[in-house]
């Protein structure tokens, strides 16, 4: 198939998916171009059930190679993200190939209907080499249109760092980002805390990839963020150098949120903001003390999520925080879209609700185990 007249418009991702052969380890693929050491590749970011692996392609060439190989082959259905188009290529059961295109359409301008812009902390039109990079601003400064959600979800998280920092009364901040990953909200709250809101800021993002870290300051040094670091380490270990203002974890899997959350109550800091994921401890624990929900897979899944994180927020109040649960994304983007906000005030509360529930469920989570200590 000629996949090289897909490919010939500047395009923000390809994702290959719907496996043909059931026994292929991977199940999907996902193309996007990335900046390793001041050079623009392809890398290529192939998932299993559990982990990611990465491989970088040096030119357009190969990625249309590497697709020819994988399209038919090991997926069925092939998703190419332009700044003007998408196309979406299908295969059937007896391998007919279906097409179909879905073109942006133009943004409505002096419009009485449509002359309403919502007012971003990052702003349309304001050119962030973060963005550029990620692939959500072209490097005119223009939001790709297959990148707005993902717009709209970074000035989302942003705008819960303002209104948290509103009485902010000191002109530094130290923030710690656990298992910051590819680092898209490190990046960017390092440009909001220093370029918008113009404190000294000093981040220090923590994960366990060495191959992620080492490009995550590469980046750094890129952009001439002489205060935005990141570090190998585990979240369980970790000791900060001096005081933290504040913890972010943004999607630290299971216990690791717990860990986070956790060390920060030690450390006395003031602001956490985390965003929990794969609530999976409290699921493995349960027993079936509520058949209605427990019996089906689903409803013990995302009730075992919820009870998760309300006795999170619980544990925090224990320990004198003021917190909120706030609406981080839309539900339809993800349900893991709940935000744990804690603000230290020094005024505690017991935890009697949470040991009613775990004793309710018979169930140990970790958070309470590690306060305990």
């Amino acid at each position: 198939m000629d996949f090289e007249k897909f490919l010939t418009e500047p395009f923000v991702k390809i994702i290959l998916s719907n496996k043909k052969d059931k026994s292929y380890a991977y199940n999907k693929a996902v193309v996007e171009p990335v900046i390793l050491k001041n050079k623009s590749v392809w890398q290529i970011t192939s998932y299993t059930n559990k982990q990611a692996f990465h491989e970088n392609l040096p030119d357009l060439k190969s990625v249309q190679d590497r697709i020819k190989n994988l399209f038919g082959n090991h997926y069925k259905q092939l998703n190419i993200l332009g700044i003007t188009q998408d196309t979406e290529i299908k295969l059937s059961k007896r391998d007919k190939v279906m097409e179909s295109h879905h073109n942006h359409p133009p943004k409505q301008t002096d419009s009485k209907t449509h002359n309403r812009t919502k007012n971003y902390l990052i702003a349309e039109n304001q050119k962030i080499p973060a963005l550029i990079d990620m692939g959500v601003m072209t490097k005119e400064g223009k939001i790709i249109h297959a990148q707005m959600d993902k717009f709209r979800q970074i000035n989302r998280f942003l705008e819960i760092i303002d209104d948290t920092l509103k009485t902010w009364k000191k002109k530094e901040i130290t923030v710690v980002d656990f298992g910051c990953g590819k680092s898209y909200l490190t990046f960017l709250t390092y440009y909001y805390l220093t370029k918008i809101k113009g404190l000294n800021a000093h981040v220090i993002g923590l994960d366990l990839k060495e191959e992620v870290i080492e490009k995550c300051n590469i980046v750094a040094e890129k952009y001439g963020y002489k205060n935005l670091h990141f570090e190998i380490g585990n979240i369980a270990g970790y000791r900060p150098k001096t005081n933290v203002d504040m913890v972010i974890s943004l999607h630290a899997c299971d216990t690791a949120t717990d860990y986070a959350l956790y060390n920060a109550v030690q450390w006395n800091v003031p602001i956490i903001l985390s965003v929990p994921c794969c609530q999976h401890e409290v699921n493995a624990q349960m027993k079936n003390v509520w058949p209605l929900i427990t019996k089906y897979g689903i409803f013990k899944e995302r009730f075992s999520a919820l009870l998760t994180d309300a006795m999170r927020a619980d544990l925090l109040e224990s320990c004198g925080y003021s917190v909120q649960i706030l609406e981080f994304i839309d539900f339809a983007h993800t349900p893991k879209n709940l935000l744990i906000r804690a603000i230290k005030t020094g005024k505690k509360s017991g935890a009697e609700q949470t040991q009613k529930a775990c004793d309710q469920f018979k169930i140990a989570p970790t958070l309470p185990k590690l306060l305990k200590k």
